[in-house]
Protein backbone atom coordinates (compact mmCIF):
# COMPACT_ATOMS: atom_id res chain seq x y z
CA UNK A 1 0.00 0.00 0.00
CA UNK A 2 1.05 3.64 -0.36
CA UNK A 3 2.64 5.52 2.47
CA UNK A 4 0.64 7.53 4.98
CA UNK A 5 0.22 11.25 4.53
CA UNK A 6 3.32 13.17 5.50
CA UNK A 7 5.57 10.10 5.73
CA UNK A 8 9.10 10.64 4.41
CA UNK A 9 10.11 8.20 1.67
CA UNK A 10 13.72 7.72 0.50
CA UNK A 11 14.16 8.91 -3.05
CA UNK A 12 15.06 5.47 -4.42
CA UNK A 13 12.00 3.89 -2.83
CA UNK A 14 9.75 6.71 -4.01
CA UNK A 15 11.12 6.39 -7.54
CA UNK A 16 10.40 2.66 -7.45
CA UNK A 17 6.83 3.30 -6.27
CA UNK A 18 6.32 5.90 -8.96
CA UNK A 19 7.47 3.40 -11.58
CA UNK A 20 4.98 0.82 -10.29
CA UNK A 21 2.16 3.38 -10.32
CA UNK A 22 2.97 4.63 -13.79
CA UNK A 23 3.22 1.08 -15.18
CA UNK A 24 -0.21 0.44 -13.64
CA UNK A 25 -1.55 3.64 -15.24
CA UNK A 26 -0.47 2.42 -18.67
CA UNK A 27 -2.15 -0.96 -18.10
CA UNK A 28 -5.41 0.66 -16.99
CA UNK A 29 -5.25 3.15 -19.87
CA UNK A 30 -4.79 0.41 -22.47
CA UNK A 31 -7.42 -1.82 -20.85
CA UNK A 32 -10.16 0.68 -19.99
CA UNK A 33 -9.48 3.81 -22.05
CA UNK A 34 -8.82 7.30 -20.76
CA UNK A 35 -12.27 8.25 -19.49
CA UNK A 36 -12.55 5.09 -17.36
CA UNK A 37 -8.92 5.29 -16.15
CA UNK A 38 -9.75 6.76 -12.76
CA UNK A 39 -7.32 7.40 -9.92
CA UNK A 40 -9.16 4.69 -7.95
CA UNK A 41 -8.72 2.13 -10.75
CA UNK A 42 -5.04 2.96 -11.12
CA UNK A 43 -4.46 2.87 -7.35
CA UNK A 44 -6.05 -0.59 -7.16
CA UNK A 45 -3.97 -1.82 -10.09
CA UNK A 46 -0.78 -0.48 -8.46
CA UNK A 47 -1.78 -1.68 -4.97
CA UNK A 48 -1.31 1.88 -3.74
CA UNK A 49 -3.55 4.29 -1.88
CA UNK A 50 -5.63 7.02 -3.49
CA UNK A 51 -3.93 9.46 -1.14
CA UNK A 52 -0.49 8.61 -2.53
CA UNK A 53 -1.59 9.21 -6.12
CA UNK A 54 -3.33 12.47 -5.33
CA UNK A 55 -0.38 13.69 -3.26
CA UNK A 56 2.21 12.89 -5.93
CA UNK A 57 0.29 13.79 -9.08
CA UNK A 58 -2.54 16.09 -8.00
CA UNK A 59 -5.18 14.46 -10.21
CA UNK A 60 -5.62 12.09 -13.14
CA UNK A 61 -4.43 14.66 -15.64
CA UNK A 62 -1.29 15.26 -13.58
CA UNK A 63 -0.54 11.54 -13.54
CA UNK A 64 -0.87 11.18 -17.28
CA UNK A 65 1.17 14.33 -17.82
CA UNK A 66 3.96 12.58 -15.88
CA UNK A 67 3.62 9.61 -18.26
CA UNK A 68 4.09 11.91 -21.26
CA UNK A 69 7.21 13.49 -19.79
CA UNK A 70 8.64 10.12 -18.77
CA UNK A 71 7.99 8.62 -22.19
CA UNK A 72 10.16 11.25 -23.90
CA UNK A 73 12.94 11.08 -21.31
CA UNK A 74 15.13 8.60 -23.24
CA UNK A 75 15.29 10.81 -26.33
CA UNK A 76 15.90 13.93 -24.24
CA UNK A 77 18.68 12.22 -22.28
CA UNK A 78 20.42 11.07 -25.48
CA UNK A 79 20.33 14.59 -26.91
CA UNK A 80 21.44 16.26 -23.69
CA UNK A 81 24.34 13.86 -23.35
CA UNK A 82 25.44 14.54 -26.94
CA UNK A 83 25.30 18.29 -26.38
CA UNK A 84 27.10 18.20 -23.05
CA UNK A 85 29.84 15.86 -24.24
CA UNK A 86 30.29 17.74 -27.55
CA UNK A 87 30.25 14.44 -29.41
CA UNK A 88 29.85 14.29 -33.19
CA UNK A 89 26.40 15.85 -33.88
CA UNK A 90 25.64 13.71 -36.91
CA UNK A 91 26.58 10.50 -35.11
CA UNK A 92 24.27 11.59 -32.28
CA UNK A 93 21.50 12.23 -34.82
CA UNK A 94 22.10 8.77 -36.29
CA UNK A 95 21.65 7.22 -32.84
CA UNK A 96 18.63 9.38 -32.05
CA UNK A 97 16.59 8.48 -35.13
CA UNK A 98 15.71 4.87 -34.28
CA UNK A 99 15.19 5.73 -30.60
CA UNK A 100 12.79 8.57 -31.35
CA UNK A 101 10.89 6.69 -34.05
CA UNK A 102 10.46 3.64 -31.82
CA UNK A 103 9.29 5.94 -29.03
CA UNK A 104 6.56 7.76 -30.97
CA UNK A 105 5.19 4.56 -32.54
CA UNK A 106 5.26 2.50 -29.33
CA UNK A 107 2.09 1.17 -27.70
CA UNK A 108 2.62 3.55 -24.79
CA UNK A 109 2.96 6.64 -26.96
CA UNK A 110 -0.07 5.66 -29.03
CA UNK A 111 -2.14 5.04 -25.89
CA UNK A 112 -1.21 8.50 -24.61
CA UNK A 113 -2.03 10.13 -27.95
CA UNK A 114 -5.43 8.47 -27.98
CA UNK A 115 -5.94 9.57 -24.38
CA UNK A 116 -5.08 13.15 -25.34
CA UNK A 117 -7.72 13.00 -28.07
CA UNK A 118 -10.22 11.76 -25.48
CA UNK A 119 -9.29 14.62 -23.16
CA UNK A 120 -9.59 17.29 -25.85
CA UNK A 121 -13.15 18.29 -25.00
CA UNK A 122 -12.56 18.10 -21.23
CA UNK A 123 -9.37 19.64 -19.81
CA UNK A 124 -6.97 19.55 -22.81
CA UNK A 125 -4.25 18.88 -20.22
CA UNK A 126 -2.80 15.92 -22.07
CA UNK A 127 -2.64 17.71 -25.41
CA UNK A 128 -0.68 20.51 -23.79
CA UNK A 129 1.56 17.98 -22.02
CA UNK A 130 2.28 16.20 -25.30
CA UNK A 131 3.15 19.48 -26.96
CA UNK A 132 5.40 20.70 -24.14
CA UNK A 133 6.90 17.47 -22.79
CA UNK A 134 7.12 15.61 -26.08
CA UNK A 135 7.90 17.44 -29.31
CA UNK A 136 8.27 20.77 -27.54
CA UNK A 137 11.08 19.38 -25.38
CA UNK A 138 12.85 17.28 -28.02
CA UNK A 139 12.83 19.51 -31.11
CA UNK A 140 14.73 22.43 -29.48
CA UNK A 141 17.46 19.97 -28.43
CA UNK A 142 17.66 18.63 -31.99
CA UNK A 143 17.90 22.22 -33.20
CA UNK A 144 20.87 22.83 -30.88
CA UNK A 145 22.52 19.67 -32.20
CA UNK A 146 22.03 20.82 -35.79
CA UNK A 147 23.39 24.24 -34.88
CA UNK A 148 26.55 22.57 -33.59
CA UNK A 149 26.81 20.54 -36.79
CA UNK A 150 26.45 23.73 -38.84
CA UNK A 151 29.17 25.46 -36.84
CA UNK A 152 31.42 22.50 -37.57
CA UNK A 153 30.66 22.71 -41.30
CA UNK A 154 28.90 19.34 -41.26
CA UNK A 155 25.60 20.95 -42.23
CA UNK A 156 24.48 24.10 -43.97
CA UNK A 157 21.40 25.42 -42.14
CA UNK A 158 20.40 29.03 -41.60
CA UNK A 159 17.54 28.19 -39.22
CA UNK A 160 18.28 25.21 -36.92
CA UNK A 161 14.69 25.16 -35.62
CA UNK A 162 13.28 24.84 -39.13
CA UNK A 163 15.90 22.21 -39.97
CA UNK A 164 14.89 20.23 -36.85
CA UNK A 165 11.26 20.30 -38.00
CA UNK A 166 12.32 19.04 -41.43
CA UNK A 167 14.25 16.18 -39.85
CA UNK A 168 11.30 15.20 -37.64
CA UNK A 169 8.94 15.27 -40.62
CA UNK A 170 11.28 13.06 -42.64
CA UNK A 171 11.73 10.68 -39.73
CA UNK A 172 8.17 10.26 -38.49
CA UNK A 173 6.10 11.21 -41.51
CA UNK A 174 2.60 9.74 -41.16
CA UNK A 175 3.67 6.74 -39.08
CA UNK A 176 2.43 8.15 -35.78
CA UNK A 177 -0.96 9.15 -37.20
CA UNK A 178 -1.37 5.75 -38.84
CA UNK A 179 -0.53 4.06 -35.53
CA UNK A 180 -3.04 6.21 -33.63
CA UNK A 181 -5.82 5.44 -36.12
CA UNK A 182 -5.01 1.72 -36.12
CA UNK A 183 -3.98 1.70 -39.77
CA UNK A 184 -0.49 0.48 -38.89
CA UNK A 185 0.86 -2.15 -36.52
CA UNK A 186 3.90 -1.61 -34.29
CA UNK A 187 6.84 -1.39 -36.73
CA UNK A 188 9.60 -3.94 -36.48
CA UNK A 189 13.09 -3.03 -35.33
CA UNK A 190 14.36 -3.51 -38.86
CA UNK A 191 11.67 -1.21 -40.30
CA UNK A 192 12.54 1.46 -37.74
CA UNK A 193 16.26 1.23 -38.46
CA UNK A 194 15.69 1.41 -42.21
CA UNK A 195 13.36 4.40 -42.05
CA UNK A 196 15.65 6.27 -39.63
CA UNK A 197 18.63 5.70 -41.95
CA UNK A 198 16.60 6.83 -44.97
CA UNK A 199 15.41 9.95 -43.12
CA UNK A 200 18.98 10.88 -42.24
CA UNK A 201 20.16 10.36 -45.83
CA UNK A 202 17.38 12.58 -47.15
CA UNK A 203 18.04 15.20 -44.50
CA UNK A 204 21.74 15.31 -45.35
CA UNK A 205 20.86 15.60 -49.05
CA UNK A 206 18.79 18.68 -48.20
CA UNK A 207 20.94 20.24 -45.50
CA UNK A 208 24.41 18.79 -45.91
CA UNK A 209 27.33 21.21 -46.05
CA UNK A 210 27.62 20.69 -49.80
CA UNK A 211 23.86 21.18 -50.36
CA UNK A 212 23.78 24.93 -50.91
Amino acid sequence: MGTAMGEKVPTSRQDARREVIEEAAYRVLMRDGYKAASILAIAKEAKASNETLYRWYGNKQGLFKALVEGNASTARALLQEALQSHSDPLQALEKLGPVLLALVTSERAIAINRAAAGDFYDTKTLGEALSQGGRGAVVPLIAKLLEEASKGDQLSVSDPGEAADIYIDLLIGDWQIRRVTGAMEVPSGADIENRAAQALRRFLALCGASAT
